[in-house]
């Protein structure tokens, strides 16, 4: 998705939709859902300001935020030991995932860098490659910039941005007795629906993408969160999963465990590289 989501919260929106008369599924049920959510992970701030009509709408406090981490990734079937660091910001869309691996049985350690911002992806031999000369490199990888986008918005905040952004194109359904949310992403991302399975306590538990065409099955993927809390060093009443289990294409790509999780709107930037933003504009034409 390349379109920002107004800090306004679209909650604000939602409460507006819940105004209207429901029909069936309908608007009331979506917005119940969608607030729900919303709520669950502490993402709205609702101003005590004013009163009734003129109370001012609620505010998304999520936007930075980083985690730390460990567990296993997987690459050409092999397993590998890794510690995560990931970096992130729903405006702009951006993402940086540092990961240090090692292979069973010891060896060197693999050290990577993985960055994305909108319409770009590149790695990076140190944070901030690039960006001055003479200070590491930045390498592009367009191919990239969708699966790294599609990481960040099927994080749970980014579930909840995404399906208020999608508006009426958001349907809410019950299934097994839990609630489900299906909604299409747009911008880099048009073209892949997710469905996004909560809790009995209005978490998200699995969100699973699916891909119209068949050309990106790559895209296709299903990540399980549990064991949610507030995991900062400063509590901000923001949950965050303390497990997350990815599979892309049926396969395991990622098994963290969280051993912190910050989301007090760090300062974290994301500059693109003059190398990385030419690449991506040259394959943009």
């Amino acid at each position: 998705m390349n379109a920002s989501i107004p800090r306004t919260f679209a909650i604000a929106a939602v409460a507006a939709l819940a105004v209207h008369s429901a029909g069936a599924q309908s608007t009331g049920d979506r917005a119940k859902v969608l607030r729900a959510a919303a709520d669950a992970l502490g993402m709205p701030r609702y101003a005590d300001i004013g009163s009734g009509a003129t109370r001012l709408p609620p505010i998304d406090v999520v936007n930075t935020m980083e985690f730390h981490g460990n567990g296993t990734s997987y690459s050409s079937d092999r397993t590998f030991t890794t510690e995560f660091h990931v970096a992130l910001g729903y405006n702009p869309a951006a993402m940086r995932m540092e990961m240090t691996r090692t292979a069973p049985g010891g060896g060197a350690a693999q050290h990577s860098i993985q960055t994305v911002r909108e319409n770009a992806a590149w790695d990076e031999s140190e944070i901030g490659a690039g960006l001055v000369p003479g200070k590491g490199t930045a390498t592009p990888v367009k191919a990239a910039v969708k699966e790294r986008l599609l990481l960040l918005w099927t994080l749970p905040y980014g579930v909840v941005k995404a399906a208020l952004a999608a508006g009426e194109k958001t349907t809410v359904s019950t299934e097994g007795g839990a609630t489900v949310m299906t909604f299409p992403l747009s911008g880099q991302l048009a073209g892949i629906t997710v469905r996004a399975t909560l809790d009995a306590k209005n978490f998200v538990t699995k969100v699973e993408t699916r891909p119209d065409n068949p050309a990106l099955a790559s895209l296709a993927t299903e990540t399980e969160y549990s064991d949610y809390a507030d995991r900062g060093e400063v509590l901000t009443d923001i949950k965050s999963p303390g497990h997350i289990v990815r599979r892309q294409g049926g396969r395991p790509v990622l098994d963290i465990r969280v051993k912190m999780w910050e989301a007090n709107n760090l300062y974290l930037v994301f500059p693109v590289p003059q190398n990385v933003k030419t690449a991506a504009a040259a394959s943009s034409r």
